[in-house]
């Protein structure tokens, strides 16, 4: 039996690695993809780059938040606020 050989990633590495990426696997005709590595060899970035930045344009076109921080600043910008002087109304409790 023959061993591997190269750096393997513990149990935890992984893991953590897996919460925090998510993969898909698409398809492209073989001039778009000739025309994406041109593209990202002449700008020095990997292809992961160009699609990240394509698909956080893409968000940007039809208003949508790209990271949690602008959801959540979005969200608070269309909560009610309370005026001067109001005090909160009470929370009941969950039984």
């Amino acid at each position: 039996m023959a061993k591997r050989t190269g750096k393997k990633k513990r149990p935890t590495e992984r893991r953590q690695v897996a919460r925090e990426t998510v993969g898909k696997r698409i398809v492209f005709d073989r001039e778009t993809w000739q025309s994406l590595d041109l593209l990202a060899r002449d700008s020095m970035n990997s292809f992961q780059e160009l699609a990240d930045e394509a698909f956080r344009d893409l968000l940007h076109k039809h208003g949508r938040p790209d990271t949690l921080r602008e959801a959540l600043r979005d969200s608070l910008a269309g909560a009610p606020t309370r005026a001067a002087g109001e005090k909160p109304v009470p929370r009941r409790r969950a039984r």
